[in-house]
């Protein structure tokens, strides 16, 4: 990996379950649009930035001894299980869908 990236863990953690799994969404989404279009480098770099936003938000959640990051782990695996396959299937798009809701939610939010 060739890009200067990092959470910004302090951030990170002011935001809402919402805005984080909004922003999750959107590296979720990109790594699918370039998995579609066959761009593995930039799909490799999307899938990157998400798997470290889940890990963000589930260090954080664990910290807090929430419920949530049962969810959120179980997100990032299906996540994993989709975009390593070797084709996109019919269910990865309900996949795109649920992420997509954190982002309405986080918008409606505001």
């Amino acid at each position: 990996m060739t890009d200067l990236y990092a959470v910004d863990e302090k951030r990170w953690g002011q935001m809402t379950i919402f805005e984080q799994m909004g922003n999750i969404s959107s590296e979720v989404g990109r790594s699918f649009s370039a998995k579609r279009r066959g761009d593995d480098a930039d799909c490799s770099r999307a899938v990157e930035r998400a798997i470290d936003l889940f890990d963000s938000t589930i260090s954080l959640l664990i910290k807090s001894k929430s419920p949530k990051s049962k969810e959120v782990l179980r997100a990032k695996e299906s996540f994993l299980a989709a975009i390593f396959s070797k084709e996109l299937q019919p269910d990865d798009q309900n996949l795109e869908r649920y992420f997509m809701q954190y982002a309405i939610a986080a918008r409606l939010n505001k």
